[in-house]
């Protein structure tokens, strides 16, 4: 159990020697959830978030603004933002972000199914929601890259190209993770979310 994230070794011994002391059946019982969560929690196809089917309830809602789309790092950043009630647009889950220093590039995150999804053309506005780290700034300057390339040859083919890219207002303190900021200054940066500028 040590092994767990946050999961010490004095906290692994307390959890052990709490399950010693409960009896078969609660203990068979837990180990049937955690091989149920391995078998049946899926990715959602659409924007990796986590589900119990192909598509999760975020983008299978009619009631969500499917024209907006949040890029979060992880899962716990979609929990977060869905927890201020200041957002009501769809999420794309990362899985990561670009990091050099740690093996992590472009192609190990889910940037391309993000420039496919804006591809489509039904997509108005993207909200870059990521760390306010040098690996979130890189990865946030990147897909900026990606997406006016995109931009760049839908307009020359089409035209027009309305696709507005913001990022969270600086609400959220340089360093900090999504998942670590209090719900009312996450729910102001949504809000008050300003043009990205590269």
């Amino acid at each position: 159990m040590a092994s767990l994230p946050g999961v010490g070794k004095k906290t692994a011994l307390r959890l052990v020697l709490h399950m010693l002391r409960r009896s078969g059946d609660e203990v068979q019982a837990f180990s049937n959830a955690f091989t149920r969560l391995k078998s049946e929690v899926v990715y959602c196809r659409e924007c990796h978030n986590i589900s119990d089917s192909e598509l999760c309830p975020i983008c299978s809602s009619a009631r969500r603004d499917h024209s907006t789309i949040c890029v979060v790092e992880n899962v716990q950043d979609v929990m977060s933002i869905e927890n201020t009630g200041q957002y009501n647009g769809v999420y794309h889950v990362l899985g990561g972000i670009i990091s050099p220093m740690d093996g992590v590039g472009p192609k190990d995150i889910e940037i391309d199914s993000l420039v496919a999804r804006i591809a489509r053309g039904d997509v108005r506005e993207i909200i870059l929601a990521l760390p306010t780290t040098m690996e979130g700034d890189t990865t946030n300057f990147y897909i900026y890259r990606r997406i006016q390339n995109l931009i760049n040859e839908q307009s020359a083919t089409s035209g027009q190209s309305s696709l507005r890219i913001s990022q969270l207002a600086r609400g959220v303190a340089i360093g900090n993770e999504l998942e670590y900021t209090d719900e009312i200054t996450l729910g102001r940066s949504i809000v008050n979310r300003t043009d990205f500028t590269a």
